[in-house]
């Protein structure tokens, strides 16, 4: 049976209370990888996958989250400003919907609007040159992204009184 592919919030609900998470920022060339620890208070980096083909991304991906032991998947979702989502939103959903087909970790999206360009911002701060900020920038929006969806859960926990 597929996973499911729910908003984050939903998503969470499908996750065991602990156990890491993998977050995923989905380019056109290049996947960024990110993991929580099992407690889900910090995102790090995994690695940037060069992207092939569909079957060899998942089975890079699907093995990080076996090494890692992950309980799940976020996904950054790329919606426009204006809410709407464009041309990438609608690859990384069909990009999700392959994924499940193949795993059953439930898939969390997570809205990552200007995530590129906040790390992009951090790393040109951090005097980070040109050359290394295009290899790490997609493995540093992943973190941002999980980071993000990490933070949010928190606070959500926090107000429900869960743990």
């Amino acid at each position: 049976m597929p996973a499911p592919i729910l908003p984050l919030i939903e998503a969470a609900a499908q996750w065991p209370p602990t156990g890491a998470l993998i977050g995923l920022d989905l380019g056109t060339k290049t996947i960024g990888v990110a993991v929580s620890d099992p407690a889900r208070r910090l995102a790090t980096g995994v690695e940037t996958i060069l992207r092939k083909t569909f079957t060899t991304d998942a089975a890079r991906l699907l093995a990080l989250a076996t090494e890692r032991k992950a309980v799940g998947l976020v996904l950054g979702l790329p919606i426009n400003m204006d809410a709407s989502e464009g041309p990438r939103a609608q690859s990384t959903r069909a990009f999700a919907r392959n994924l499940a087909r193949l795993t059953e970790l439930p898939i969390g999206l997570w809205d990552e609007r200007l995530s590129t360009a906040a790390v992009e911002r951090e790393l040109i701060a951090n005097d980070v040159s040109r050359a290394k900020r295009a290899k790490v920038i997609d493995e540093h929006a992943a973190i941002f992204i999980l980071q993000g969806a990490l933070d949010r859960l928190a606070v959500l926990n926090r107000s429900t009184g869960a743990a």
